[in-house]
C-alpha cells in the first residue's frame, strides 16, 4: 500500500490551490479526480472579485476582461445602473486556469490521478502496519486514513497522513471523515458562448425574477470575449433548463446577440448557501471549497473563499505533516467564519421569502432608492467577500501558505 502525506479528492479550483501551495514546500501529495479532462464538466460562472484579483496571482492569458458595470432588473426589466471607478469583476477562462493550475502541481511533484473515483475512508489500525506491504514507519502513532479508490474497474488503496475533501456540496469525504454537510443549497445552469461581439463596455446583467429564479437570480456576463447566460434557484419546482430556455426567449435577446450561435460548452451544479460550516475539520482531514460550504450565502460567490480557505487549510496541514500532531488540524474550525456572515445569512433568508413578482418589484424599487442603491453597490462592489483570518501570530493572506511553527 502507498503512501502519502496528503491525498486530496477533487482537482477543481479549491483542490489545485491546496496541492499547489502544499507541493511548494515538498509535501508528498496524490490528487484525484473522476473526469479525465479537468475542462469538461466546469462548474462555476468563474467570475473572480476584485479583493480576489488583488490578493492572488492568475497566470497570464486566464483572465477575461475588467468589468465596472453591473445592472440590476426588476421583473418588469426596471434597471438599476451601477458602475465602479474600479476593475471589478474578471471572468475567468476555467479551463485554460484549472491547466495551468495542474501543470504548477505536476511540475513540483503532486501525483495527479484523472478519471479515479473516490468510493471509502477508513482510520488506519494497528493491524494495518503489520501487512507485509507495510504502510511507512512514520504513520505509526500519527493516525491517518486508507482511502480506496475505483480506477478502470479496479480497487486501489493508498495510506494519508491527511485526507482532504474538495470534492462538492454533497461531499462523500465530509460523511467519511464524520464532519458537517451541506444542507441548503441553490441550483445554477448556464451556457457559455464564444467568438460574439460585444456591443458597448463589459457589463453584468442580473435579473431577479420569482418565478424564472426562486431565491435567486438570473444573469448575463459579456466581457467581450465569452458570453455567460444562466439562471439559478433553490430546487423545489425549479427547472434549471427550462427557466434557462424562457429566460433565453423572454429578456436574453434584448442584451446580446446569440442568434444562430451554438453555444461552445453549458455549466451547472449545486452552489451551498448555508454559511461555512462549523465543523470542517477532524484529526484525519479537512474539507475546503463548496465541501465546507466556503460560499457567500447571499451571492453564491465562492471562489474568493474558495482560494482564501484553501490557503489556510495548506498553511494548516504544513503545521501538522511538521510536528506529526494530527490535532493541529482541529485549528481549521469554520466557526472563525461564521460570525461573520450573519447578515448575508439573514439577507439570503429575506431573499427567500421574496416569492412573488410584486415582493420583488418593490424591492427593487427600494433599492433604485438612495438608500437601497448605496446598499446594492456595497453588495456588488464590497471587498468583504471573504475574511483573511489569523491564527497566534500567523494571518493567511494572498494565498500563502504561511510558516506556523
Amino acid at each position: 500500500m502507498r503512501s502519502f502525506d496528503v491525498v486530496i479528492i477533487g482537482a477543481g479550483l479549491a483542490g489545485l490551490q491546496c496541492a499547489r501551495l502544499l507541493s511548494q514546500n515538498g509535501a508528498k501529495i496524490l490528487l484525484v479526480d473522476r473526469k479525465e479532462d479537468l475542462t469538461k464538466g466546469i462548474h462555476t460562472t468563474g467570475i473572480f472579485v476584485r479583493k480576489t484579483l488583488e490578493d492572488f496571482d492568475f497566470p497570464a492569458g486566464t483572465m477575461g476582461r475588467a468589468v465596472r458595470r453591473v445592472t440590476l432588473y426588476s421583473p418588469r426589466l426596471k434597471p438599476l445602473e451601477l458602475a465602479s471607478e474600479k476593475d471589478e469583476f474578471r471572468v475567468g477562462k476555467m479551463g485554460a486556469l484549472y491547466n495551468a493550475y495542474l501543470q504548477d502541481c505536476v511540475t513540483n511533484g503532486v501525483e495527479f490521478m484523472a478519471g479515479t473515483r473516490y468510493v471509502s475512508a477508513r482510520e488506519i489500525e494497528p493491524a494495518d502496519h503489520e501487512e507485509p506491504n507495510r504502510l511507512r514507519r512514520e504513520m505509526t502513532g500519527e493516525g491517518g486514513t486508507v482511502v480506496t479508490f475505483e480506477r478502470k474497474g479496479t480497487r486501489v488503496q493508498v495510506a494519508a497522513k491527511v485526507l482532504v475533501g474538495a470534492d462538492g456540496v454533497s461531499s462523500r469525504v465530509a460523511k467519511d471523515l464524520g464532519l458537517d454537510e451541506n444542507r441548503e443549497w441553490i441550483v445554477g445552469y448556464e451556457e457559455v458562448y464564444r467568438a460574439t461581439s460585444l456591443d458597448g463596455e463589459p457589463r453584468l446583467h442580473c435579473f431577479l425574477d420569482a418565478e424564472l429564479s426562486p431565491g435567486y437570480l438570473a444573469w448575463i456576463t459579456n466581457d467581450g470575449e465569452e458570453i455567460h447566460i444562466g439562471v439559478g434557484g433553490y430546487p423545489a419546482g425549479f427547472d434549471p433548463r427550462e427557466a434557462l430556455k424562457i429566460f433565453k426567449d423572454k429578456a436574453a435577446a434584448q442584451f446580446v446577440d446569440i442568434k444562430g450561435v451554438e453555444p461552445s460548452e453549458t455549466r451547472g451544479g449545486r452552489i451551498p448557501v448555508g454559511g461555512v460550516l462549523r465543523r470542517i475539520a477532524s484529526e484525519r482531514g479537512l474539507l475546503i471549497g463548496d465541501a465546507a460550504g466556503a460560499v457567500s450565502p447571499l451571492t453564491a460567490g465562492g471562489l474568493d473563499p474558495c482560494m482564501r480557505l484553501s490557503a489556510m487549510a495548506a498553511a494548516i496541514i504544513e503545521e501538522r505533516l511538521a510536528t506529526g500532531d494530527p490535532g493541529v488540524l482541529l485549528k481549521y474550525s469554520g466557526k472563525l467564519f461564521r460570525g461573520r456572515f450573519i447578515s448575508r445569512l439573514w439577507m439570503r433568508r429575506a431573499l427567500a421569502l421574496f416569492t412573488s413578482q410584486f415582493l420583488l418589484e418593490l424591492g427593487c424599487r427600494f433599492l433604485r432608492g438612495s438608500i437601497g442603491k448605496r446598499l446594492a453597490k456595497h453588495v456588488f462592489f464590497g471587498r468583504g467577500s471573504f475574511p483573511d483570518v489569523k491564527i497566534g501570530q500567523a494571518a493567511v493572506t494572498r494565498g500563502e501558505a504561511v510558516n506556523w511553527r
